[in-house]
């Protein structure tokens, strides 16, 4: 069988030579019946060959189309087939995993009561820490000025006494 190149050169060449043959002469009459007649079985058969590659070719490609679908609908039976063990699938651990979950939803409910506690005391025990360091901080200036005043008051005592020291030597 002629592969379709070999065809389509045949075909065109008999084309060319419908062209050249002056089927027709110049006034527009018929130049050679058998010649003319040559033509038309020529270029039916050529029409024919061509029906023939074109039926061929549209055979191939329905082939293929044929095989294609059958694939799809193979693919489409095994991907049904795998959506249905999925979905039947199920979970071994599935009610550990739903006590699990409600366990943390109840302390998660828990812990918020927990954690405004925990910033009220948080905020209180910065509100005393903040009046203890005052209180540290009014004390040591309390016990500065104890000093400062017990100083004074020893060097007012010292020299009192050595004043009446003195008073009491000049008495003798």
């Amino acid at each position: 069988m002629a592969t379709p190149k070999q065809m389509w050169e045949q075909q065109q060449s008999q084309m060319q030579r419908v062209k050249n043959s002056g089927i027709i002469s110049y006034n527009g009459s018929p130049v050679n019946d058998d010649k003319e007649e040559e033509m038309s079985r020529s270029a039916v058969a050529l029409f024919r060959a061509k029906e023939e590659e074109i039926e061929r070719k549209k055979s191939e490609v329905k082939d293929k189309v044929q095989a294609q679908l059958g694939r799809v609908e193979e693919t489409t039976k095994r991907l049904a087939e795998i959506q249905e063990e999925l979905e039947a699938l199920t979970d071994p651990m599935r009610k550990e995993v739903a006590n699990v979950r409600k366990r943390i939803d109840i302390v998660n409910k828990e812990l918020k009561p927990l954690g405004q506690s925990c910033q009220r005391k948080e905020k209180e025990y910065k509100e005393a820490l903040e009046a203890l360091n005052e209180k540290n901080k009014e004390k040591a200036q309390l016990v500065s000025r104890l000093k400062e005043l017990v100083g004074e008051s020893e060097k007012l005592r010292m020299k009192k006494l050595e004043e009446l020291n003195k008073h009491v030597e000049t008495l003798r």
